[in-house]
């Protein structure tokens, strides 16, 4: 039931409905397609131009569909035949490596971080193979399945312009693009934090051997996107580490993902909003496109939405524990954005209110945003006036 929960979780209960409907009616229509675009796309729900220039268009649904079905299997039985040998190699009998070793590669795919093994990954924390597989894993199910689906359908146009059957230029949207270069910069500068602030520490890294310490800072750095595995034990980080944890926790993974947080592409926007505010710039643009004024402004209700769940939720616990802020505040974050690392608060003896307060909080930040988001998107509307402008002192 767990496998099934974790699985249906990551793909998306809309997504899994509309693949059955599709299954049982073999056909895809318009209003399945609208339903689909725009539960992957909120912004869809309110059109201000006549053009097709959301993230997600009507005609690319069929295609994500099948996506979402073909990389979901394919990904996870690859990832599944390294780990399987890897837990043969380690002594477990061949059906209980095929179990848990499908076991992990779906939940490493779906960003669960539920480990089957009663030690965990630790035994692992020194085998690279174990230790980069699902890492991969996890970064392929946080990118997103729209991002994923941008790949496919960008080397499918490589392959076929390679055979001259078409005069297509292979591209990536805006979207996929923002989404692998925030990923990327957020994965290489937690690693480089990561490690330096936790290379001599010997509870965690320092007990590597050198060689050993970059990668599982990296791994770190990769899990705390969403992902929830650990090789080492996060408790005992110092305070300054579990302060970067927290941030790269709430950013998360891509949108339409199996990650949580704020997604990547919101810290994007608002990076590119602060940049073209400080150039001078009317237009936010990004790859040679022009970003809208309304995105922006979703961007930033889905922040402070986050912000303000993070901080009810981290006071609330403070009074009901007294425990110390950075590890309230961790657990908190990696509550909200569905992460699964601990400080070492969620414990047998957490009171049963805290408990509550961490599982709404896991609801609030895996349903709210996007709930939030398709609620902001489907509220536009227009006026036949506008009201006279005077600017408040900002900053």
């Amino acid at each position: 039931m767990v496998f099934l929960g974790l699985q249906i979780g990551g793909i998306g209960v809309m997504t899994l409905a509309t693949i059955l409907a599709v299954i049982a009616s073999k056909r895809l229509g318009l209003s399945v397609r609208k339903m689909m675009a725009g539960d992957v796309d909120p912004s869809r729900l309110h059109e201000r131009d006549g053009g097709d220039s959301h993230g997600m268009r009507l005609s690319e649904v069929k295609g994500l569909l099948k996506t979402v079905l073909i990389s979901v299997v394919v990904i996870e039985l690859a990832l599944a035949a390294i780990i399987v040998p890897r837990l043969l190699a380690w002594g477990l009998d061949p059906v209980s490596a095929l179990w848990q070793g499908g076991y992990l590669a779906a939940s490493a795919f779906t960003n669960t971080g539920f480990v089957p093994l009663v030690d965990g990954l630790s035994p692992f924390l020194n085998d690279p193979i174990m230790v980069f597989t699902i890492g991969i894993g996890v970064f392929l199910g946080s990118i997103g399945f729209p991002v994923i689906y941008a790949i496919a359908r960008a080397l499918k146009t490589v392959r076929l312009r390679r055979l001259r059957r078409t005069l297509d230029h292979a591209r990536l949207g805006i979207h996929a693009k923002l989404t692998l270069t925030t990923t990327t910069i957020l994965l290489v500068i937690g690693a480089l934090a990561i490690g330096s602030l936790e290379w001599g520490n010997e509870k965690t890294l320092g007990s590597q051997p050198g060689a050993y310490r970059p990668m599982t800072a990296l791994f770190v750095s990769m899990m705390s996107r969403s992902g929830g595995f650990n090789t080492v034990d996060t408790s005992e980080m110092n305070g300054a580490t579990l302060l970067v944890l927290d941030m790269l926790m709430f950013v998360g993974g891509g949108s339409a993902s199996t990650a949580g947080g704020i997604k990547v592409t919101t810290l994007a926007i608002l990076f590119l909003a602060a940049f073209a505010e400080a150039r001078g710039n009317q237009d936010i643009v990004a790859y040679e496109r022009r970003i809208p004024s309304d995105t922006v402004r979703l961007a930033v209700s889905v922040v402070l939405w986050g912000a303000s769940i993070v901080a009810i939720a981290t006071i609330t616990i403070m009074r009901i524990t007294d425990a110390p802020l950075d590890k309230v505040l961790f657990d908190v974050i990696s509550a909200f954005a569905t992460c699964g690392l601990s400080a070492g608060l969620t414990s047998n003896d957490l009171p049963d209110s805290a408990k509550y307060v961490l599982s709404a909080t896991m609801l609030l930040g895996r349903v709210g945003t996007v709930t939030l988001a398709t609620a902001l998107s489907g509220t536009h509307r227009q006026t036949v006036y506008r009201r006279a402008k005077e600017r408040p002192i900002v900053g």
